[in-house]
């Protein structure tokens, strides 16, 4: 059971660090966003560049802050049922969910998008529009990446519901 719980601090312990990076990559955006929005009101001009940007930082924001969002349990859902729950029935739940769809849903967004990054990574490719971003392998690489993330930090909240169901059934012999 140690085992598990240090393997479950180090999938955390990763997560967090990501997501701090993340952050960093937030504020980067919201200095893009700003300065599009002066471009375009104060001068009447904009870029392909800028707007690419835009949703490029938008992107990896939100692929690769999959993990540390789930690590926070901050995923949007409905939990209306779920936060009156005890902490047995809500660990069942999460076990349940990380073993039928979390971890399948990673698993197939993962093999079916390594081909698609391959191939995106081999030829270094670049934005189709005159004057684009020439790094959309990046962020083509960022869907494989993120999932992955997410994919660790579902089968760490995987073992920490087991350990709970675990320890409430020792609890009970």
């Amino acid at each position: 059971m140690e085992i598990l719980k240090r393997l479950c601090r180090v999938i955390d312990a990763f997560n967090e660090w990501i997501g701090r990076g993340v952050a960093f990559v937030a504020v980067g955006l919201v200095a893009v966003v700003f300065a599009d929005v002066v471009m375009r009101y104060a001068f009447r001009r904009s870029s392909v560049v800028i707007q690419e940007l835009e949703w490029h930082l938008f992107g990896l924001i939100f692929l690769i802050g999959a993990g540390y969002t789930l690590l926070y349990d901050s995923h949007v859902r409905v939990d209306i049922i779920y936060q009156r729950l005890k902490p047995l029935a809500r660990a069942w739940i999460n076990f349940i969910g990380v073993i039928t769809f979390l971890i399948p849903g990673c698993l197939m967004v993962i093999i079916t998008s390594w081909k698609f990054t391959y191939n995106s990574w081999s030829v270094l490719e670049g934005s189709p529009d005159p004057g684009g971003i020439p790094l959309r392998f990046i962020m083509k690489g960022a869907i494989t990446v993120g999932f992955a993330l997410l994919l660790i930090q579902g089968v760490a909240l995987g073992l920490k519901s087991l350990m709970v169901i675990m320890e409430k059934g020792e609890a009970k012999e």
